[in-house]
């Protein structure tokens, strides 16, 4: 039986695609092997050194320790993708609400609470609607910044309002470049791609390379006026630089999910609660994308979509799986291969996948290794969550 402890709110969706004879699932599960979790910190918490395995149901995992996990041998998982369309759908809503005075015309029809006829509020209404015209974004061009399963559908998504659309990525995958548009202009560099942007979205992760990649040095090359969207990560932008640049008329607008308190009140500011992931729909596809790989990995050791561990999948017919996560160092496979030849173990299949300071193994067998040869290989040095399945 296999053991899951959840965090906040997961959806039945994904849950139910654990099967109850093989999965215990629930929030108070004593010695669980995997977690699913949202928004949940895990920072400074204890988890408990039955865990194999965390996923994330949502892209970013800047709320667990990685590191800390990956030099226990633990996978953690995220669902990138599952959330697309979602965020792509706000930042199509955003670019439209901060063109146009959509959200200042509507609130300010929500105060002729003093007016009680139709024709005078039509005059009304007709004398003050100048103050919230605004622009049309076709024409406009939008810069976005990372170019993955968000940042390809934004882009898609604006070349269909008559947008143009550049990008710059300089990770940018082929299975990426493959999602986006060929009428995508790919810029060279972050300074080409905001000298002439219109309106620029960010769409990166929150690791130390991306963090305050918006900063003082980047807003003074920004476009006179453009506006920036922020839907990734707080830490990508130095929200000081930004109310500068705000304050001094460089840069025309700010619109993210995550405001500070400085930006309260703020005309040129459209402040949101970390919507961008939150529909019905999103947390369904990130919940079943969730199980689906912790129920991979924990029945058949393969990995996908995992930020610390290297994409290791192999096909399961017959015989006993080893599988063992170790240090990136020689002769550790070596040693344990040895040690089942020495046992007359025959190894039917095996793959070895490495990324950064970790490796990872999945070991087909034709007998079952007893107690004593997995005691012996999970000694070797080096070796770390070392499981039979």
């Amino acid at each position: 039986m296999f053991k899951i402890r959840t965090y906040n709110q997961i959806s039945d969706v994904g849950l139910s695609r654990l099967p109850l004879e093989r999965y215990e699932v629930g929030p108070e599960i004593e010695e669980p092997q995997a977690l699913i979790l949202r928004s949940h910190k895990l920072h400074g918490e204890p988890v408990p050194n039955s865990v194999v395995a965390i996923a994330r149901a949502g892209a970013g995992v800047n709320n667990i320790p990685v590191d800390d996990f990956t030099a226990r041998g633990v996978v953690v998982f995220n669902t990138p993708g599952a959330n697309a369309n979602a965020v792509k759908e706000i930042v199509t809503a955003s670019l439209l609400l901060s063109s146009r005075g959509l959200l200042q015309g509507a609130n300010r029809v929500q105060e002729m609470t003093d007016i009680q006829e139709v024709d005078v509020m039509a005059k009304q209404m007709e004398k003050e609607k100048k103050a919230f015209g605004g622009g049309e974004i076709a024409g406009r061009t939008l810069g976005v910044i990372g170019l993955g399963a968000i940042g390809s559908l934004v882009a898609n998504s604006a070349l269909g309002l008559g947008m143009k659309v550049v990008g710059f990525d300089p990770a940018l995958s082929v299975e990426g470049a493959w999602r986006l548009s060929n009428q995508v202009e790919k810029m060279e560099s972050l300074e080409a791609l905001l000298k002439v942007s219109d309106f620029v979205t960010l769409h990166v992760p929150a690791v130390e390379a991306t963090h305050h990649l918006i900063n003082s040095a980047a807003l003074l090359r920004f476009k006179p006026g453009a506006r920036l969207l922020n839907f990734a990560r707080a830490s990508v932008v130095d929200a000081d630089a930004v109310i500068a640049a705000l304050d001094e008329g460089r840069l025309g607008g700010h619109i993210t999910d995550f405001p500070t308190p400085a930006m309260l009140g703020r005309e040129d500011c459209l402040l949101l609660p970390h919507l961008g992931a939150s529909t019905a729909e999103a947390e369904e596809n990130c919940s079943v994308m969730a199980a689906n790989q912790l129920m991979d990995f924990l029945e058949n050791g393969n990995i996908m979509n995992s930020v610390n561990f290297p994409q290791t999948r192999m096909a399961r017919d017959s015989g006993f799986r080893i599988t063992f996560a170790n240090e990136n160092v020689p002769r550790v496979l070596g040693s344990v291969l040895s040690i089942l030849a020495d046992h007359d173990i025959n190894v039917i299949d095996m793959v070895n996948k490495s990324l950064n300071e970790m490796a990872y193994n999945i070991i087909d067998v034709e007998t079952e290794p007893t107690s004593e040869i997995m005691e012996a290989i999970g000694s070797v040095e080096g070796v770390k969550q070392l499981r039979l399945l």
